[in-house]
């Protein structure tokens, strides 16, 4: 994580939190339904989000948004949908980046 937050216009962190929170509230049930890739991804993708924002030093303003717990992902990430949820992962914390137009370190 960085020490200091990168600078980010305040109306795109809400922008991307605001998508981060409609990706969650989307796929709450994706435990449930295994087999979903689509909602797998979408999950894995705000995932991914927040990973980013984190590492980008704005852990204050993701509030009560963590990262999904890892434990509870283990037994599905060989598996379709589990593969599904890394690749949104990845693509929702390379395109946070680019996003704000910072790079991965």
């Amino acid at each position: 994580m960085s020490e200091t937050p990168a600078a980010l216009p305040d109306a795109l962190l809400t922008q991307l939190l605001d998508l981060v929170d409609r990706l969650r509230d989307d796929s709450a049930g994706f435990l449930d339904t295994p087999g979903d890739q689509q909602l797998w991804y979408n999950r894995g993708y705000a995932n991914g989000m927040v990973l980013a924002l984190r590492r980008l030093g704005h852990g204050e303003r993701l509030a009560g948004r963590r990262p999904d717990d890892a434990a509870q992902l283990a037994a599905h990430l060989a598996l379709p949908w589990g593969r599904a949820y890394r690749h949104g992962e990845t693509r929702g914390s390379d395109e946070t980046l680019e996003i704000t137009g910072t790079h991965a370190t």
